[in-house]
């Protein structure tokens, strides 16, 4: 079992960035492909991006491709979402989270374990 805490949220104005960070313990990363999604206020949670575990092989939403990047480095047991050209539509509750057949999937089902999630807030 792998247990997974996101960092790096907060409120940021329209245009800019921010670098989340999702720590996991438990178990090695690299052992797991890493989703990130989000769900904002009133709405269902949604995919944003994954990577496979090597890092080789990457996924995005299409609302958020050419400006988040997903990354992860295994030496550090992390997984970083890079956030570009924030607009007030990506305010929401950012989740990490760890697939243990190691597919590279949209599918929230199909992801194993889950952080707590941090909030993003992007102002206009």
């Amino acid at each position: 079992q792998v247990q997974l805490v996101e960092s790096g949220g907060g409120l940021v104005q329209a245009g800019g960035s921010l670098r989340l960070s999702c720590a996991a313990s438990g178990r090695t990363l690299s052992t797991y492909a890493m989703g990130w999604f989000r769900q904002a206020p009133g709405k269902e949670r949604e995919f944003v991006a994954a990577i496979n575990r090597s890092g080789s092989s990457t996924i995005y939403a299409e609302s958020v491709k050419g400006r988040f990047t997903i990354s992860r480095d295994n030496a550090k047991n992390t997984v970083y979402l890079q956030m570009n050209s924030l607009n007030p539509e990506d305010t929401a509750v950012y989740y990490c989270a760890a697939e243990s057949a190691s597919r590279v999937t949209m599918i929230d089902r199909r992801y194993d374990y889950w952080g707590q999630g941090t909030q993003v807030t992007v102002s206009s």
